[in-house]
């Protein structure tokens, strides 16, 4: 499964260490200790892996944040297609071959 997700931190004082970046940084930073494929942008982190370990990662991802602020605010959307992986970079290659063959 692929599952983006967007996390931050809400109320409390963010701006005592470093802000809503440097929570989102630890939360990135568990992702990509998990070892899972992952991929972070402006909007969001993408993991791929199994159900419940790409939720344990997400899980640990909000209780991190726990830990210093009175709410998590957490968006989360999955594409679950059992039996297929590599898909964190296979749907973008489809994606860019339609625009090759195009000529886009």
């Amino acid at each position: 499964m692929l599952a983006a997700f967007s996390i931050s931190p809400m109320g409390g004082d963010q701006s005592a260490d470093g802000g809503v970046a440097a929570a989102v940084a630890e939360a990135v930073a568990i992702v990509r200790a998990s070892g899972l494929p992952n991929e972070t942008t402006a909007m969001f982190t993408t993991i791929e892996g199994e159900w419940d370990e790409v939720m344990g990662v997400i899980k640990a991802c909000v209780d991190r944040l726990a830990e210093s602020a009175p709410r998590v605010s957490l968006v989360v959307k999955c594409d679950i297609r059992p039996g297929h992986t590599g898909q964190l970079t296979a749907k973008l290659e489809r994606v860019e071959q339609h625009l090759r063959d195009s000529g886009r």
